[in-house]
């Protein structure tokens, strides 16, 4: 199933960058725009991955893992700013 496009992304760019996607589309047998949106999305894929996925070795993993579990620290600030009322609810306290 192909998913229709409908939606427009616009681009600036030299004429030097626009020579060389068109050279680059045309060795990979490609139309620009295909070649454009299907290098833009694998970049984003990997520059997403970083920030959804990560690794720890055995030494970090049990540290890791207690951080996770130990109870939250009692931050005064925090406490003190969670209990005023935002400056976006408005009205009078």
């Amino acid at each position: 199933m192909q998913t229709s496009r409908s939606e427009k992304l616009d681009l600036r760019l030299t004429p030097q960058a626009k020579r060389t996607l068109y050279k680059a589309a045309s060795a990979a047998g490609r139309s620009v725009s295909e070649f454009v949106l299907e290098s833009a999305l694998a970049r984003a894929e990997e520059t997403l991955a970083d920030r959804r996925h990560f690794g720890l070795d055995a030494e970090r993993w049990e540290p890791f893992m207690a951080a996770l579990e130990a109870p939250p620290r009692e931050i005064p600030e925090l406490e003190r700013l969670m209990r005023e009322r935002s400056i976006f609810e408005g009205g009078d306290r």
